[in-house]
């Protein structure tokens, strides 16, 4: 495969704070944790995607909406949330294994008030907790495996079939967890959820983010606005090739209004170093800016959109979600994203996507009335999380004032 041996723009301030941020520490500085990573990761997406929207919509003030298409870069905050929740989630079940440490509890109610949940608005947590002990595991190891389950979505669980395939999953994992011990076992399964969502935030945010930043930059020393032949002939990526951009940008030109949208990107591009989609995808938002008609532009926005979420599943995520070896202190990543892909919901503001929506509108893959169809899926199999994406786009596009709601940062249960 070939790539782009010319040298690399020299990096921005803004570039060599995100990496000292998230790869490395002041000597003597304390490790930002989980959770400190993702509010910083959240708000670096805001900033950039008001700054990216305001050159489709000069009209988009910060903090303000817009009803023009929104980018990938807006639905991106609204993600790293997702993520964040599931990492608030794993800090929860920290809590309540560093108690049990301490001396075990008597009941999932004492385990979880330990921890400061309040059973009466945590019941499901309870529910699951309680169906995890008749499973064999002690009280507070399930109270702890519970806090991690629910932390995405509860009410998904308000279906009998996917709680009880939810269940059973998450005690198989309990099971299979490396250690003697139960509460090493359990944290076994929270190191994994909260390593595999920090990797995955801070890869993806590192690459795509940094690229959105660049190209933000990029453009502001070219004078402001700029042709999409600019940004192909001026603003260059590691490991991105002009060529391959230039050919992703034709061919997005070519069938951005295709039904349905091309997406099968390995099928297109099957030699193509996929860095080079970000820069195609910046031209395609140039080219928006100036289309003709509302339709046109919000079809190469879609296209560019595509792109970047295809370099962000393919190449950032999938390394992190399905690891060629696996950790030694470590569950399975494949059959924990299996086991939670059922609750997977995010807030893209005012717009809700639950993945069980997507899953729903897909012919049942098993044809059994006895088992829902979101436990057919698994976010760890990239053409699940692919197509579950797509679908969460065509719901955003359907209100796009909606995802300029952007998201509160989470606080840290663990003091921070």
């Amino acid at each position: 495969m070939p790539l782009n041996r010319s040298p690399a723009p020299a990096p921005t301030l803004a570039v060599l704070a995100l990496a000292v941020a998230l790869t490395s520490s002041a000597a003597g500085a304390q490790q930002p944790t989980p959770l400190e990573d993702n509010r910083r990761i959240t708000d670096g997406y805001i900033a950039i995607a008001y700054e990216l929207g305001a050159i489709l919509d000069p009209t988009l003030e910060p903090g303000g909406s817009s009803a023009v298409r929104p980018t990938w870069f807006t639905f991106a905050p609204h993600a790293s949330r997702t993520g964040g929740e599931g990492m608030f989630g794993a800090a929860v079940a920290r809590r309540i294994i560093n108690a049990a440490r301490g001396g075990p509890s008597l009941t999932v109610t004492q385990a979880l008030a330990r921890a400061g949940l309040d059973t009466q608005l945590h019941s499901t947590t309870r529910k699951v907790a309680l169906e995890l002990v008749l499973q064999g595991i002690p009280v507070d190891a399930s109270a702890s495996l519970a806090a991690v389950i629910t932390s995405l979505n509860g009410a998904a669980l308000l279906d009998v079939r996917t709680f009880a395939t939810t269940v059973a999953r998450a005690a198989s994992l309990y099971w299979m967890a490396p250690r003697f011990w139960p509460l090493d076992k359990v944290e076994c399964i929270v190191i994994t959820l909260e390593r595999t969502l920090h990797e995955g935030n801070v890869a993806i945010y590192t690459d795509i983010g940094g690229s959105g930043r660049l190209f933000l930059e990029w453009r502001h020393d070219a004078g402001g606005d700029v042709t999409a032949e600019q940004v192909l002939a001026g603003f260059t990526l590691v490991d991105a090739v002009p060529e391959e951009a230039v050919e992703a940008y034709n061919f997005a030109l070519a069938h951005a209004s295709d039904t349905p949208r091309p997406h099968q990107f390995d099928e297109l591009f099957p030699s193509m170093h996929y860095k080079s989609l970000l820069v195609a995808a910046f031209a395609l938002y140039e080219k928006a800016r100036v289309a003709p008609t509302p339709e046109e532009r919000d079809a190469l926005i879609a296209m560019g959109t595509n792109y970047i979420a295809w370099r962000e599943q393919h190449d950032m995520a999938e390394p992190v979600f399905s690891p060629e070896v696996p950790r030694p202190d470590e569950v399975s990543r494949v059959a924990l994203l299996q086991a939670l892909t059922p609750l997977l919901r995010t807030h893209f503001g005012t717009v809700v996507w639950n993945y069980a929506d997507y899953a729903y509108s897909q012919p049942d893959r098993d044809g059994s009335p006895l088992t829902s169809q979101p436990t057919e899926y698994n976010w760890a199999v990239f053409q699940d999380r692919w197509m579950g994406i797509l679908f969460a786009f065509d719901q955003g596009y359907l209100q796009p004032t909606g995802l300029w709601q952007m998201p509160k940062p989470l606080p840290d249960p663990n003091g921070s």
